[in-house]
């Protein structure tokens, strides 16, 4: 395997092959290649991952989200199905620290590149399997796409208003938390191998990782039957804390629920008798008239312009944020002084905007050295690697093998 140009990151040196496609594995890849690793991602020839005809907006016909999921690896195309795939995958597994994978489970042992198969060459290696429900179980062979995991992890039932059936966060949460998860998973296995040499698998199920943020909703259930239901912006009982209207037709969040930060909020508004009527005095008053505490606020609010909201509410320490869009991150100041955007070449595009690496490290910063590549643009490179010369390259494009 080649090495990559060395980085800052924390991960330099550690090498990964990447395999399966979309989102869940790939956000696992992005991840580990913006920490420092040395990614390589084997694709499919001639199609590649189908996130990169993914988005609504394909300027020039290129997919700006395969421009971030894909960025920091080398893409090497190579026919799975195809022995003569699988044997060139396997050499550069044998090389490898971590494989991520998000096949269907099985999908991986009837190539001949399962864990027991791979270990044998490979002791060390840590294998990262990211699908729908885990490895084993009754469900394990189904298909298992994000959103059936967020589903049945209990997320999408308490996503939305009351009033409507349960609905979308607005972005693949269930795929992302799983990667995150698969990411936590492969690192804490390097830990562990610097003791004992073994590698391991990293079992990662897109239904366990959205369960597995669903804060005390498991136990509330069990021990005292309750069950939670959607309720659009609030936490029930939890006031104020919700989105409130600007005179200038914008939306603020204010969260002002503790005494303290209430009593604040009363000053901002005019109105520090509020604090002290009890109605409104403490925790639970004012949970218990969420509502009618809401209608006060945002009448205070919708008499103000976003600007001059923001600054009477910071000038009273009441925390508070604006609904951002894409537009707002690039204007604050804050987003700025931080580089949470960063900006990277693209060979077609020109210089693309995305979100930069988290979170930051002090000493070994990762980063972003290039965008998603054009498919197979590193085949040549890696293969190089472990010996294939350009004629036989040419003679496994010719197969259809890479």
């Amino acid at each position: 395997m080649t090495s990559a140009p060395r980085s800052a990151g924390p991960l330099a040196g550690v090498r990964v092959v990447e395999m399966g496609q979309l989102l869940a594995g790939p956000f696992c890849g992005q991840l580990l290649g913006d920490l420092g690793a040395e990614v390589v991602k084997i694709e499919e020839p001639g199609r590649g991952d189908p996130l990169r005809q993914w988005g609504r907006q394909l300027p020039q016909g290129v997919s700006l989200w395969w421009s971030v999921v894909g960025r920091n690896k080398r893409s090497v195309t190579l026919n799975l199905r195809d022995p003569e795939g699988q044997d060139l995958a396997r050499q550069l597994i044998t090389e490898a620290d971590i494989l991520v994978e998000n096949f269907r489970p099985g999908t991986m042992e009837r190539w001949g590149l399962g864990f027991e198969d791979l270990r044998s060459t490979n002791p060390g290696l840590i294998m990262v399997r990211v699908s729908g429900f885990g490895q084993d179980g009754p469900y394990a062979q189904r298909a298992g796409y994000g959103a059936i995991g967020e589903a049945m992890g209990g997320l999408r039932y308490v996503v939305g208003d009351p009033s409507m059936p349960p609905s979308r966060v607005g972005i693949s949460i269930g795929d992302t938390l799983a990667a995150l998860f698969a990411t936590i998973g492969a690192l804490a296995a390097l830990q562990e191998r610097q003791a004992s040499g073994q590698g391991q698998i990293v079992d990662s199920a897109i239904y366990e990782a959205v369960l597995g943020v669903m804060e005390s909703l498991v136990p509330e259930w069990q021990v005292t039957g309750y069950q939670r239901e959607r309720t659009g912006a609030i936490l029930p009982n939890v006031a104020p804390s919700n989105v409130y209207p600007t005179k200038d037709g914008q939306w603020l969040l204010i969260a002002a629920n503790q005494d303290t930060v209430f009593a604040r909020l009363a000053k901002a508004m005019d109105a520090p008798e509020l604090a002290d009527d009890p109605r409104y005095a403490t925790h639970g008053a004012r949970g218990g008239r969420q509502r009618e505490l809401d209608d006060l606020i945002a009448a205070f609010t919708s008499g103000l312009n976003a600007d001059a909201l923001e600054a009477r509410l910071e000038e009273h320490g009441v925390p508070s944020g604006r609904i951002f869009r894409p537009v707002d991150m690039f204007a604050d100041p804050h987003f700025q002084a931080r580089g949470s955007i960063t900006e990277v070449e693209h060979p077609v595009l020109g210089t693309v905007s995305m979100q930069n690496v988290f979170p930051r490290l002090s000493r070994t910063r990762g980063s972003v050295r290039w965008p998603g590549p054009e498919l197979g643009a590193h085949t040549a490179e890696v293969l190089a690697g472990i010996g294939v010369d350009n004629t036989a390259l040419a003679g496994l494009r010719a197969r259809g093998v890479a």
